[in-house]
């Protein structure tokens, strides 16, 4: 069965920010340990590019908005390849193929008598793409979210009945499983309880759109445009334009993991849409935290926003994805820490790890012909690596299908620990120099490579990169297909040759930028 996972489709008013890179980034953890487990994925990604926004940021820059959103839309291509992101799928919403998928669901949902012309009248917050609950009475509110003053509009509308949806939007959301992690259902179970009041799903004010077939001078609300994009991934590799065939390539088995602010829309108003449209909900919505910098929201006014791109420039794809999914635990609001960065990443990856192969791989070149070392007839599976070996493989597997992914890194490195410890307590180069207890360090060494390219494996879906430096120096293929094949007990052999040593990652040093 096709597995789908999908991240936003991000708007593109403006470059890639460090909330998108970690939705990003853990969208891309699941769907390589996913694929590692022998199951088909679908990863979607991709970019939201209508709307009041981004035409105003288009204005402002003297440039038309499709040429904003091209400029725009590459930034995250770069991104994502810098990052080493596996997408599948990368949608734009100005592509005539989502926009011809748009088109025949607004049809499905007219057909089933969900869309109505109406009036909208009510506090719009154009950063937001939505109306606020505020009284027409209500003196210059503002956004709770980008605290800037709302726009009084009233203007002709099309609109989806919600309100239609209200018990079978009830009954899904009560399920334990459908809105994780479980604070952020309450949230919206209890919003559902207020009661679902229809929508509006086109803009009269609004040109740059995708158009309403049949009613001029309407083009669809961003978020009706937008959320399709879901189902344009997952049939933008066929020839043709077909909504039937979503089920096909997989729909509804779909995870989408998103920010807790875009969680009203995803776990409402699209389960709604899609059953109006004749399709199943998807699966499972996870919204998780947002990311501030040293104790404060990061934002243009105060100058604190912390650019990925430099991010990336400055200290590498393997620190950024290593601090961003260790450090923080999934669903809760995080804070990026300069100092907490540099000490997480220098001592798990430099001291911890890259030191632990480096200096086993080195003994072993010296001790053993350049090679790793010969069997012994001492019986592995009675030594705590290996049983601690299996502990971590059992807990790291459980803790990504759970999207704990801080959980997995700590296994990970709880592993190597163990293993430089192990050395510590039995001291090699020391029993070396005793002709008798050759055996001895030729099975001590050997189990820590061992151990060490278990490390390595089990990185695979958080660091690819340093996951396929480590066993390079192991001197074994460094491409990972299956999980099946290669978590297993004695895949490095005996007398095998080892390459030179290098270091697999250079500590990292402060930057002025951060």
């Amino acid at each position: 069965m096709t597995y789908i996972i999908t991240s936003p489709l991000y708007y593109v008013n403006d470059k890639p920010h460090l909330g998108s890179t970690y939705t990003t980034i853990a969208c891309d953890t699941l769907a390589r340990f996913k694929r590692l487990e022998g199951i088909n994925v679908i990863f979607i990604t991709g970019v939201d590019e209508h709307g009041q926004k981004i035409q105003n940021t288009a204005e402002a820059r003297n440039i038309s908005p499709k040429t904003h959103c091209d400029q725009i839309a590459q930034t995250y291509r770069n991104l994502w390849s810098a990052l080493d992101i596996s997408n599948d799928r990368f949608v734009r919403t100005t592509d005539q193929f989502h926009y011809d998928l748009v088109c025949q669901f607004f049809e499905r949902c007219k057909s089933n008598g969900d869309i109505y012309m109406g009036r909208q009248k009510g506090w719009y917050c154009v950063g937001c793409e939505e109306y606020k609950e505020y009284p027409e009475s209500e003196l210059n509110p503002k956004c709770d979210i980008h605290k800037k003053e709302l726009e009084w509009r009233d203007e002709e509308n099309l609109f989806f009945r919600l309100s239609n949806y209200q018990e079978q939007i009830e009954e899904l959301i009560s399920q334990a499983n459908y809105i994780q992690p479980a604070s952020r259902r309450n949230e919206i179970i209890n919003f559902v309880r207020t009661g679902l009041k229809d929508f509006s799903i086109s803009r009269v004010s609004v040109s740059w759109g995708l158009s309403v077939p049949g009613y001029q001078n309407h083009t669809f609300y961003v978020w009706f445009d937008a959320l399709l994009g879901y189902l344009t991934g997952l049939i933008s590799g066929d020839s043709s334009t077909n909504i039937e065939n979503v089920s096909i390539h997989g729909w509804p088995n779909c995870l989408h993991i998103i920010g807790k602010d875009i969680l009203r829309f995803h776990s409402i108003y699209w389960p709604a849409m899609l059953i109006s449209g004749g399709f199943k909900p998807p699966s499972k919505i996870f919204g998780h935290g947002f990311l501030t910098r040293e104790g404060i929201k990061m934002g243009k006014t105060l100058g604190n926003i912390l650019d990925p791109i430099e991010l990336l420039n400055s200290y590498g794809n393997d620190s950024v994805r290593w601090y961003l999914l260790r450090e923080f635990k999934f669903g809760q609001d995080g804070d990026f820490q300069k100092q907490r960065f540099l000490d997480i990443v220098n001592n798990d990856l430099a001291n911890t790890i890259g030191n632990l192969l480096n200096r086993t791989t080195s003994m072993s070149r010296k001790w053993f012909n350049n090679s790793t070392p010969y069997k012994t007839s001492q019986e592995y599976k009675e030594n705590k690596l290996y049983s601690s070996s299996l502990a971590s493989i059992a807990q790291v597997r459980k803790a990504i299908e759970l999207l704990e992914f801080n959980t997995a890194a700590e296994n990970i490195l709880l592993l190597a620990t163990t293993a430089n410890i192990y050395l510590n307590e039995n001291k090699p180069w020391s029993l070396i120099k005793i002709d008798q207890s050759r055996d001895k360090v030729a099975y001590d060494i050997y189990i820590v490579l061992e151990s060490t390219r278990i490390v390595a494996t089990l990185l695979y879906p958080i660091l690819p990169d340093l996951s396929k430096r480590i066993l390079g120096q192991l001197n074994l293929e460094s491409e990972i297909r299956e999980w099946s094949d290669y978590l297993v007990w004695g895949r490095l052999g005996f007398d095998q040759a080892l390459p030179n040593p290098e270091p697999v990652f250079e500590k990292i040093e402060d930057k002025e930028f951060l």
